[in-house]
């Protein structure tokens, strides 16, 4: 049962502004997930959107690294007390803030329930509440990628034309439906030669997903592959901010107006604290099952 503190500390948040928080995922790792998150924010923040990049991929975290900054914190150094929140958070092109993860073993939902509300007060404080938290998780279909997913609102599952990626979008899609009930998804078609190719990559997924799984996808857009889109990797920049007149470039921007037109979930009635809430919730349900 929650005690009088945590009933007052949730009347507080449901008087907020709520929050959209992505959840950008993929089967299998190589098909640019980090890259679409990255410069989803960046075109987010372009449309004046307050945007919060959180590097969610505990085994492999490299936000930071495609953008070119070096983090001196991370989450793990919020959780030990060697830094609060605000020091860790670096600043992006187009006004978006990055909150970079910890490359190791650290792991939020495997924190004990003490340093977990410690998470989730730090993100409350931040005097500045995001309306947009993009989450960019570690590839593939393990429980702890699940568990970030299920705590969004709109997954945003990222593929790219070749067998593995779509054998392993469709495992991660009936895995994360079956066993965890989201429903709805978001495809972005990455790296393709033109328009009719993602649409056509989309449309095989879709076709073997109505199926055999009771779920619903959206081809939220279609990012090709160009010369720009390498360059600016190379100089460990967002394409967007880079060279947004490039094909790639008003592809992502165009892909983030979509998403900025995805309506809020029902119940996202708190700030950013609540995904983490919802988060660790399904993490205790999960262990609850299990004992």
């Amino acid at each position: 049962m929650p005690n009088e503190t945590q009933i007052s500390g949730l009347q507080r948040r449901m008087k907020r502004k709520p929050a959209k928080v992505l959840a950008v995922c993929s089967g299998k790792g190589g098909v640019g997930k980090t890259n679409v998150a990255t410069n989803l924010a960046v075109a987010l923040g372009g449309r004046g959107r307050n945007t919060c990049l959180l590097d969610a991929d505990m085994s492999l975290a490299n936000v930071d690294v495609l953008l070119g900054l070096q983090p001196l914190f991370n989450l793990s150094h919020v959780v030990s007390g060697e830094a609060d929140l605000p020091s860790t958070i670096l600043g992006g092109p187009n006004g978006i803030r990055i909150v970079p993860a910890s490359s190791g073993s650290f792991s939020m939902t495997d924190l004990p329930v003490a340093a977990q509300v410690g998470i989730i007060q730090a993100f409350s404080a931040l005097s500045n509440q995001p309306d947009i938290l993009i989450v960019d998780t570690a590839a593939g279909i393990s429980p702890k990628v699940a568990r970030f997913v299920q705590a969004a609102q709109h997954p945003i599952v990222v593929v790219h034309d070749e067998p593995a990626s779509l054998t392993d979008a469709y495992a991660l899609i009936k895995v994360f439906s079956q066993n965890y009930g989201i429903t709805h998804f978001q495809v972005v078609s990455n790296q393709t030669r033109n328009t009719a190719e993602g649409k056509h990559l989309f449309q095989k997924l879709s076709r073997v997903t109505d199926h055999y799984l009771d779920v619903v996808l959206r081809h939220a857009g279609d990012i090709p592959e160009d010369r720009y889109l390498k360059k600016a990797v190379q100089e460990q920049r967002a394409v967007v901010e880079a060279y947004p007149r490039s094909d790639s470039g008003q592809a992502f921007q165009a892909l983030a107006a979509g998403i900025d037109a995805l309506p809020l979930a029902r119940e996202a009635s708190g700030g950013i604290e609540f995904f983490f809430e919802r988060l660790l919730m399904a993490d205790s349900n999960r262990r609850g099952k299990v004992a």
